[in-house]
């Protein structure tokens, strides 16, 4: 072999082997895109996920402030209700004087 016929061989065993590392990049690329897009469909699926659990435990918070006062607002029925009979029997033993 002369030498042209040895450098066009090595250019050739070079170019085939860079063929060869774009196909692999090429596939990891695609592996990578791939793994990007289910990464963006977990994120968007768990930022729902997020706004769907804030409103519950907004929903939630409203609902125990509401049954924690609503002894509150028993206790003060009651006590008015009280209230108004004294009331009551105050003004019906002043009118029976």
């Amino acid at each position: 072999m002369n030498e042209n016929e040895k450098t066009i061989n090595i250019f050739t065993t070079r170019l085939r082997q860079l063929l060869l590392q774009y196909k692999e990049m090429k596939a990891q690329i695609k592996q990578l895109q791939s793994q990007i897009e289910e990464r963006d469909t977990q994120m968007r699926e768990l930022k729902a996920d997020l706004t769907r659990s804030q409103q519950e435990y907004n929903s939630l918070k409203i609902a125990k402030t509401i049954e924690a006062s609503a002894p509150d607002v028993e206790d003060a029925k009651r006590q008015l209700s009280k209230l108004m009979r004294d009331v009551n029997k105050c003004i019906t033993l002043l009118s029976e004087q």
